[in-house]
């Protein structure tokens, strides 16, 4: 029995992992369709969650407003959601950039603290901090870099995740 659970589990995982590896490919070529479908998908949950709380505020006699309002809100937001995915996806890229260059800064004024107090890697961490502005400046001009590094992480996550399955099935017996 207990090796029946396995055999599924691992059939299960090798599924899901082959899904990860799909989406990461799909986020590596082509992150814009990807989003945009995700906001669909998204949206589409918030605008269903909106209108099954409109009907119980209905069902309910029409006593829960605050069902009313959080129905009405939650369509709202699946709306926007729907139809603005790349203004979101520029708005997750821009925050990200900022962060990066943020630090990079950070990590600059850090560097030059560094060589006052005559530590040998000021100038390799100087080094790495404009690099970091730069790649910072870089995510903000292509905002779809983000979701590419994404994918990739994901691509790499399910390659891993497959090949661990794989060896687990051919090489460990139940008993």
């Amino acid at each position: 029995m207990l090796e029946k659970f396995f055999k599924k589990s691992i059939k299960q995982d090798i599924i899901i992992s082959i899904l990860f590896v799909i989406f990461g490919i799909a986020l590596i070529y082509n992150p814009n369709a990807i989003i945009s479908i995700l906001s669909f998908i998204l949206g589409g949950i918030f605008i269903v969650a909106g209108i099954m709380r409109v009907f119980e505020f209905i069902s309910a006699g029409k006593i829960d407003n605050y069902l009313l309002a959080i129905g009405i809100s939650a369509i709202i937001i699946g709306i926007i959601i729907m139809f603005s995915s790349k203004i979101i996806l520029s708005f997750f890229g821009v925050i990200i950039g900022i962060w990066i260059i943020y630090a990079g800064i950070i990590n600059l004024q850090t560097s030059i603290v560094w060589k006052d107090y005559t530590s040998r890697v000021w100038l390799l961490s100087v080094i790495l901090s404009i690099v970091t502005i730069i790649v910072g400046i870089y995510v903000l001009i292509n905002v779809s870099v983000i979701m590419n590094i994404i994918g990739f992480i994901i691509l790499i996550y399910g390659i891993i995740n497959l090949l661990e399955n794989i060896i687990f099935m051919k090489n460990v017996e139940v008993k």
